[in-house]
């Protein structure tokens, strides 16, 4: 990578792509604002070991029972007359909005769907992989409300959506802009879509996620993304990835089954994902929980094969249980965990890439609470083999509100995952041999030349820790993590630089949003 500030590549279907400040420029800026680029991994690739919870009696147990769930049971394909016809015809047996699956219909159509693919951004050096052993973190998404970095709690606007495709463009743990990053609520709801899916081609030039809103929203991303990429490129590559989720127990809606077939018709990336409250969206047991999670995937991502064999999809699971007692979900948690493993195994079988997890708690500060269930739910993520983590950055409260501070916070974990993830080093100067004969017996390591060599690389340093003594920690201020979390984003937010863009691009985008808001009235419902 050069150090030069903006350099166009010829993307491979035509076209041209901004490329933002990169290597030595970049690096010199994260030295100063202490972060952001200069360390950027496209995307982690694993080199540990992945945590495996269910034998292969278990599984096949409740492979069996899934394929049971389909075909005795049955799920529902609402409003939907299209799809409905399209999985009679494939051999379903439909009766009313009800499908049943003969056993093995879903896993046959499943063969054509790729065990991993490269989703492009239009800075070719963040190209991701999603599948096989790389795991990408996207930022949180989905949240109505933001803890802000004046400590408020309110409805989430453009400003702050932008602000954290800011962030999540400056940190280098993450891979990924993500989607809805927060909902602006002071945007027209029919017309959102637009100032988001602008904000991640613009603020970014890591790899985004595509509006899932409504059918029409999903054909503006696809439109959009040919502007930013060329006709030709979208036509043969994969740019966009989207969430689609299940209504569980057991039902597929309009609105999901609509951007499923405008993305999947295009070549563009679904992740079909049962979000599930167990107890109450699916049983209280794991291995219930479990079989549902594979019936519905198993229901949608073939169907996606359905719409245009070949398509990417990605077997995504959402697992939380909730409080008996209150109802109220809860994060961090052991059962969760359970599933997300099973879930990594199932997946793994199938040959599709996963999707789960991120940093989720219930907290409605980022404290104690905050950091020991987004932890616990992390480390469960990385250790199960996820390839695709959406909420990395961000989450609190249960998903109701997208925090400035948490997110830094989060950044900071995700870098420390990145650091296990990449395994031993066993190479010449990981064994440190040279190190070992140098200082020998009743020495100390400290002024040996090896650690004099690796000492600014040997260990993962915190952007947020504070490991200095007492003493010094009072005459800094007493800050707390949180504090010093809010005091390194206002640092990125003002060191921000956009990554250059092609002019007419820029302007073709401008355009086709003026025209599409010009065509429909304000909705806010």
């Amino acid at each position: 990578m050069s150090d030069s500030v903006a350099i166009e590549q010829e993307a491979p279907g035509g076209g041209r792509r901004g490329r933002g400040a990169s290597g030595g420029a970049a690096a010199r800026r994260a030295a100063r604002t202490g972060g952001g680029p200069g360390t950027q991994l496209t995307y982690i690739k694993r080199q540990i070991n992945v945590f495996e919870v269910l034998n292969e009696e278990g599984l096949a147990l409740i492979e069996k029972n899934a394929e049971t769930v389909l075909e005795e049971i049955g799920i529902d394909f609402r409003d939907d007359a299209e799809a409905l016809a399209m999985w009679k015809d494939a051999g379903a047996d439909v009766k009313g909005e009800r499908v049943h699956f003969p056993r093995g219909l879903c896993r046959s159509l499943l063969k054509t769907a790729p065990s991993q693919f490269t989703q492009h951004a239009r800075n070719p050096e963040r190209s991701v992989q999603i599948g096989g052993k790389a795991t990408v973190f996207a930022p949180v998404y989905g949240p109505p409300f933001v803890r802000d970095l004046e400590g408020n709690r309110r409805y989430a606007t453009i400003e702050d959506f932008r602000n954290f495709v800011k962030l999540a463009y400056m940190a280098p743990s993450i891979h990924h802009s993500g989607g809805t990053v927060c909902e602006p609520v002071d945007v027209p709801v029919n017309k959102r879509h637009l100032d988001m899916i602008h904000a991640h081609m613009t603020l970014s030039d890591k790899p985004f996620m595509g509006s899932v809103t409504a059918p029409e929203r999903a054909e503006d991303t696809v439109a959009m993304a040919k502007i930013l990429f060329g006709d030709e490129f979208v036509e043969n590559n994969t740019v966009i990835i989207n969430l689609i989720n299940a209504n569980s127990p057991m039902v597929f809606d309009e609105t999901m089954l609509g951007a499923l077939k405008v993305y999947a018709r295009n070549n563009q990336a679904c992740i079909v994902t049962p979000f599930i409250l167990a107890g109450a969206m699916s049983p209280v047991t794991v291995a219930g929980t479990l079989t549902q999670v594979l019936a519905e995937v198993l229901a949608g991502a073939s169907f996606t094969q359905l719409v245009r064999p070949g398509a990417p999809v990605l077997f995504g699971t959402f697992a939380s249980s909730i409080s008996m007692q209150s109802g109220a979900p809860t994060f961090g948690t052991p059962e969760p965990s359970l599933v997300s493993y099973g879930a990594a195994q199932l997946a793994r079988r199938l040959g599709l890439p996963f999707r789960t997890g991120g940093s989720l708690c219930a907290s409605k500060v980022p404290d104690a609470q905050a950091a020991y269930e987004s932890a616990n739910t992390l480390n469960s993520t990385l250790l199960a083999g996820t390839n695709f983590v959406l909420h990395s950055a961000g989450w609190l409260e249960g998903g109701l509100a997208s925090c400035y501070e948490k997110f830094m916070m989060d950044v900071d974990q995700l870098g420390m995952a990145q650091k296990l993830a990449e395994g031993v080093d066993l190479s010449e100067n990981g064994q440190a041999m040279d190190a070992i004969r140098q200082v020998g017996p009743g020495s100390h390591f400290l002024g040996c030349d090896h650690t004099q060599a690796n000492f600014q690389t040997a260990f993962y340093r915190s952007s947020i820790a504070d490991n200095n003594s007492y003493e010094q920690w009072l005459a800094e201020g007493e800050k707390t993590a949180p504090q010093r979390a809010n005091e390194l984003a206002r640092r990125w937010l003002e060191s921000y630089e956009a990554p250059a863009l092609d002019a007419g691009i820029a302007d073709g985008l401008k355009d086709f949003i003026a025209k599409k808001k010009e065509s429909m009235p304000d909705a806010f419902t």
